[in-house]
């Protein structure tokens, strides 16, 4: 991760997330999944499943969800929220694209896990 400027971080290319794949940013307070959407969207959660803590950077992208590994939940990659008749939800990390690196805003970052 490369500090940048107004608080935003530099944590990779956008050529380095597969299409409806992922990739993980480590931070001291806990990994961050990166995912692109088949439509080139990117998209940042905490790599926690609300229901077990399973991992969905390990997942499966679908449109604009991740689907747990673990236990089958669908994770809505905009807001966090489980779907369906499950109650949960990750926190999201707000990002932009700016000359096809991927930036996350660092304040927002420090009070996901405050």
């Amino acid at each position: 991760m490369t500090m940048h400027m107004n608080d935003w971080i530099d944590v990779g290319g956008v050529d380095d997330v597969p299409v409806r794949g992922s990739r993980i940013v480590r931070a001291p307070e806990g990994d961050i999944a990166i995912f692109k959407a088949a439509d080139g969207a990117v998209f940042a959660l905490r790599d926690k499943c609300p229901h077990k803590g399973g991992p969905l950077s390990q997942g499966i992208v679908h449109g604009r969800s991740v689907t747990c590994p673990l236990h089958n939940w669908i994770i809505d990659l905009e807001t966090g929220e489980a779907t369906g008749a499950d109650h949960g939800c990750s926190n999201v990390f707000a990002l932009k694209v700016q000359d096809g690196r991927i930036l996350m805003d660092a304040r927002r970052l420090a009070a996901a896990f405050a």
